[in-house]
């Protein structure tokens, strides 16, 4: 997958968008050292990480339905999604700590961190792809939603950090492929 116009040229893009095959679904990913434009935010969420170090790793699953609409099947997709990514930020987690490497993830419902938990900001998930993948983004009643070039608003957008290489990172992602990811509910 190459790198979107807006991507090009980015100093913080370590691994341009790549696609995450996993037993659940696919994840596109890309992995972004911390821009100074979006340092105070990630301290604000994790007061105790090293920027320098800090590797984010943001992922969009392409949605079954538009997600900006509402009704009961978008919910269902949104749940669904968000079992995916769960599982699989729970499962590249465990590789990374095995490693001695520093990781969390948020919950895209919440924007709250699941590991480290000293802070209760909350991580914009929207600003963040428009800041790392350079996504443009919308208005949607009094929400911001972001839009994948070409999946528009059939989008759900979640993030992992890790101090790990990015090298680490690629390789415990491979690793997921050959595994079976479990849907937590």
């Amino acid at each position: 997958m190459a790198p979107t116009q807006q991507e090009e040229g980015k100093g913080h893009v370590l691994v341009g968008p790549s696609v995450a095959t996993t037993s659940l679904g696919d994840l596109e990913y890309s992995v972004h050292r911390v821009p100074r434009t979006h340092r105070d935010d990630i301290q604000s969420v994790f007061p105790k990480a090293d920027c320098e170090a800090l590797r984010i790793v943001p992922t969009c699953q392409r949605a079954r339905e538009d997600l900006v609409k509402v009704g009961e099947e978008i919910e269902a997709e949104k749940d669904r999604l968000l079992l995916v990514f769960m599982s699989w930020s729970k499962a590249l987690w465990g590789l990374l700590d095995a490693q001695g490497h520093w990781s969390d993830y948020v919950d895209p419902c919440s924007g709250l961190s699941m590991v480290h938990r000293e802070s209760q900001a909350i991580y914009d998930e929207v600003a963040a792809l428009a800041v790392l993948r350079g996504f443009k983004m919308s208005n949607a009643g009094c929400c911001k939603v972001v839009l994948h070039p070409q999946w528009g608003s059939f989008i759900y957008p979640a993030t992992f950090f890790t101090t790990a290489p990015e090298q680490d990172i690629q390789q415990a992602i491979e690793k997921l492929k050959g595994m079976e990811l479990k849907m937590d509910s």
